[in-house]
């Protein structure tokens, strides 16, 4: 059978560098870092004190308060990037057939705060008192209920599940409504990603791992992707929300298009539970894997939004796939990695990264990695690959592509170009 063109037709995102895609897009284009203090919560005893949190969110700008108090936080940014992502398609609620329009959603950890203080409260008082937890903890906490409440909101019957693959989850869930478009399951499909994890147990379950970023004198420099000084990962949180859209489709509706989705990836490393293969074996599987898909040769990506998490073992694998996949193109294209600025928001990574990606495609300009000095080398990165350091460049970007990899070594990939007929 012939498969059908995707296109993406609208996005929304909630991120530390914006409330909007336009203004993360912009933050990010400027450079300018998420990262400071945690609000959260009291981090005074932690080892990292710091993380990329969402800033001045107003959930009554969404959904009603009311509702809300029923929704665990990730669940609030899911449904606000949903919103922001159907007002931006323009698509006409009442005409659209919603049998065929679906929600696949990523989340790495779902209600991490909601299981915090259900379980916490009943450690101090449970054992004497007995067990009194919310009627709502469980639909709170679970994993898939973002996608669920955004179906409800808008009467949405088509394809509706999440995707959980750690950090490689919303770009897992990119890949599934590629496929499900092109196969001809469904028109449209509202996918991406959420987390909200700055909380007591998941910092202090990456400290134990040693995995943030202990910068606390100087956060907003601590995401230092490819820099020898870097030393863990930044925390960060959001939603971002992008609908796919069989071209057709969004043809004989008037859509606006953004960019097409040209490719998708999957591969695992099985090597190691946290830590990448340090040959990169599995990124450059799922990268070759994506150009496969999209009928595309590695001279034809002109930009690659690394996973890039400024960590030791992480980022100096990924340098060596992409040299092992693009071969001496690797030294024509662009890489940057925009977790320095936006911190790592772990399901959510994969989404807000693909928005880049799509942004960089139709705007033409690279964003940056932040945060490196021109003595603070790592030997074992090759600094002949451009990785747009400190200041966006401009370019035209025929296509671009994004890496996630999530603990477990779930790896996933994909690839947006320039929308032609």
């Amino acid at each position: 059978m012939e498969l059908k063109r995707v296109v993406v037709t609208g996005m929304g995102a909630v991120t530390p560098l914006g409330n909007t895609t336009e203004e993360t897009w912009k933050n990010l284009i400027e450079g300018v870092s998420g990262a400071g203090p945690i609000t959260h919560f009291d981090a005074s005893l932690f080892k990292t004190q710091f993380a990329c949190e969402v800033k001045d969110f107003n959930v009554g700008n969404y959904i009603d308060r009311k509702e809300a108090r029923r929704m665990d936080l990730y669940t609030q940014y899911a449904l606000a990037a949903a919103k922001m992502a159907v007002d931006d398609s323009g698509m006409d609620l009442e005409a659209v057939n919603k049998d065929r329009i679906g929600v696949v959603f990523g989340v790495g950890i779902g209600g991490i705060h909601t299981f915090e203080e259900e379980a916490g409260a009943y450690a101090l008082t449970g054992k004497e008192l007995g067990p009194k937890y919310n009627p709502f903890f469980i639909p709170k906490m679970i994993a898939d209920i973002a996608s669920g409440h955004i179906s409800i909101m808008y009467g949405f019957h088509g394809p509706n599940y999440t995707t959980t693959s750690a950090c490689a989850s919303s770009t897992n869930a990119l890949a599934d409504a590629f496929n499900l478009i092109r196969l001809g399951k469904a028109d449209m499909i509202l996918s991406g990603g959420a987390e909200a994890a700055i909380w007591p147990a998941g910092v202090g379950g990456f400290n134990a791992m040693k995995a943030l970023s202990t910068r606390n004198d100087d956060p907003e420099h601590a995401s230092r992707p490819f820099s020898a000084s870097r030393d863990g990962f930044v925390m960060g949180e959001g939603a971002g929300c992008l609908i796919l859209e069989e071209l057709e489709h969004a043809k004989a509706r008037g859509a606006k298009i953004y960019a097409e989705m040209a490719g998708a990836g999957m591969s695992a490393d099985a090597h190691h539970i946290t830590a990448s293969h340090p040959e990169g074996l599995g990124a450059k599987l799922v990268m070759e894997r994506a150009l496969e898909d999209a009928e595309m040769k590695p001279e034809d990506i002109d930009y690659i939004n690394v996973h890039g998490t400024s960590t030791h073992v992480g980022d100096i694998s990924e340098a060596k796939a992409i040299k092992d996949v693009f071969g001496s193109h690797a030294y024509e294209l662009n890489i940057s990695s925009t977790k320095s600025m936006t911190g790592h928001l772990l399901g959510a990574a994969g989404a807000v990264e693909a928005m880049a990606s799509v942004m960089a495609v139709k705007e033409d300009i690279i964003p940056p990695t932040i945060n490196h000095e021109e003595d603070d080398k790592d030997e074992e990165i090759d600094y002949n690959l451009n990785f747009t350091f400190n200041t966006a460049q401009k370019r035209t970007v025929r296509a671009a592509l994004s890496n996630t990899f999530g603990f477990g070594g779930h790896n996933a990939c994909v690839i947006f170009k320039k929308y032609a007929e």
